[in-house]
């Protein structure tokens, strides 16, 4: 019994962990720093001429009396502007109103009511998966609403919100359709392919068989690791409410609802879609039209439509929710809509803190430039003479996968990455969209082990409100949670890259393996 006492006070909450985490990186900045930690490695700044920018990082100490200034006079700035904080804000909004005025619980036990479990996960990770057209946001969208989607169904949240998180973080790197990320990424690409060729051309289909079958693949993956493994490790989950098992029936009031919401949904979504559509009388007003890439004008820094896509789904949501709410009489005036307007955002108290620390964290982390130096070394390791083909995509995989734990920025990563993988790859006959594609994969694998991705704290968050346990929910047990799916994902795309290379099928509309 004493054992066990002792276990539960030194069981450190999400909160106290981060602060550890933030003294340690702080500690260690010093010490490397203390070292002359340092490396170098080139850029592309120009795709014309291939010139290169050689650029020195260096370790930077913030235990130091200019570190603190940093750490004192940027804290809350870094708050504020944490996109997540904001991002989760906006959108438990709207799911508050789906929620309250039973929208969420009517449409999703009218779903899934006759639905095998595995079927329900299954259809909820391939969602999450695809969902990476919308990037980061995809993770303040998807991962509460899995927990209710579970808890509609009657079983354990977290399983739904493990499942989700683990799709959600190997999506970031397997995309069917183009993303505004991946075309960031693959102009870097070519920036590299062309100081082989200066003609090489790539497409923005250039990777969609391989995407594809990996995405069947880690959705198959993930689907049996959280019915096989992860929900018989769960502990049981006690429903407060305690409802009679009879079969579900939809009401009139209730099938009212759904048909008034769905008719203002569509509504709303095809004039939304109209106005992101080039071309036509009065549309594309959402884009930025001076981008090349759809994609681009859709998601770029610039664009309407990036900017306020938050809101938009938000305005989606309350308007779904407000017009079940008209139909089935659970909103019968202006009061009700403003109490379900404020339903999501009770009791995130904790929430915000747990946001807070997360936002220091990383922020002093990616001050110190331990991320940047520990990518820019593993990726010297592909310039040891006389690698051949086969370990090079060894070797890329496992540096993408090691650096994404310390730089989860696909960009900026590759952008360290690109200038060295690309050529020397070219070299041993791997074309520069495999390489991308190796860089693709091996981030996926290791995106949902680092807390130091923004959107992890949503996950963490999320756990931290529907454990039932006396004890906090510890950071490196979730991490713990993710772990199995790692290492099976981290297979299964190794085994599709080695597939691939040895049969050297096509991984999309012309492109290709071998050069």
């Amino acid at each position: 019994m004493k054992k066990r006492n002792f276990k539960e006070k030194i069981t450190l909450d999400p909160i106290m962990t981060l602060v550890i985490l933030i003294f340690l990186t702080i500690i260690v900045s010093g010490f490397l720093s203390l070292l002359g930690t340092q490396v170098t490695y080139n850029t592309i700044t120009d795709n014309i001429t291939l010139e290169y920018t050689q650029t020195l990082v260096s370790v930077e100490s913030l235990f130091s009396l200019s570190g603190l200034k940093y750490i004192f006079t940027t804290a809350v700035s870094n708050f504020v502007t944490f996109t997540p904080l904001s991002s989760l804000i906006i959108i438990l909004i709207g799911i508050g109103v789906m929620e309250k005025s039973g929208f969420l619980k009517t449409s999703i036990t009218a779903l899934t009511k006759k639905a095998k479990k595995k079927t329900v996960t299954f259809v909820l990770v391939l969602i999450c998966l695809l969902s990476s057209i919308a990037g980061n946001l995809a993770f303040v969208i998807m991962i509460p609403l899995s927990a209710l989607i579970f808890i509609y169904g009657r079983r354990n949240p977290y399983i739904g919100l493990i499942a989700s998180f683990a799709a959600l973080s190997a999506g970031t790197g397997l995309n069917i359709l183009f993303t505004s990320s991946d075309s960031a990424i693959l102009t870097n690409t070519l920036m590299g392919a062309h100081i082989i060729n200066p003609a090489y051309t790539l497409n923005t289909f250039s990777f969609f068989i391989i995407m594809t079958a990996a995405i069947i693949l880690v959705s198959v993956a993930i689907t049996i690791i959280t019915e096989n493994y992860i929900a018989f490790k769960l502990p049981k989950y006690e429903f407060e409410e305690l409802e009679m098992e009879e079969e579900f029936t939809l009401s009139k009031k209730e099938r009212n609802g759904l048909i008034l919401a769905g008719i203002a949904g569509v509504i709303y979504l095809l004039f939304f879609i109209y106005c992101i559509i080039p071309g036509l009388p009065l549309s594309g007003a959402l884009l930025d039209n001076s981008q090349t890439f759809y994609i681009d004008k859709l998601f770029s820094a610039s664009s309407f439509f990036s900017n306020g896509f938050v809101f938009v789904v938000t305005i989606l949501f309350v308007i779904l929710g407000l017009f079940y709410g008209i139909g089935a009489k659970t909103i019968k005036n202006n009061k009700d809509l403003c109490d379900d307007l404020g339903h999501s955002l009770d009791g995130i108290g904790k929430t915000l803190v747990l946001i807070f620390f997360a936002s220091l964290f990383i922020s002093i982390f990616k001050k110190t430039n331990i991320g940047e130096v520990i990518t820019a070394a593993l990726t010297n390791i592909l310039t040891i003479p006389n690698l051949g083909a086969f370990p090079l995509i060894i070797i890329l995989f496992i540096i993408s996968a090691i650096s994404t734990i310390f730089l989860p920025n696909s960009t900026f990563k590759w952008a360290i990455i690109a200038s060295i993988a690309v050529p020397t790859l070219m070299d041993a006959g791997i074309s520069p969209e495999f390489s991308q594609t190796i860089f693709r994969f091996g981030e996926s694998v290791t995106m949902g082990l680092t807390p130091l991705l923004a959107y992890y704290v949503i996950y963490l968050a999320y756990l931290e409100k529907y454990n039932q346990d006396k004890k906090p929910i510890n950071l490196f047990k979730t991490l713990k949670y993710q772990l199995p799916y790692s290492i099976i994902i981290g297979l299964i795309l190794l085994g599709i890259l080695i597939l691939w290379y040895i049969i050297g099928l096509p991984i999309g509309i012309r492109g290709v393996v071998h050069l």
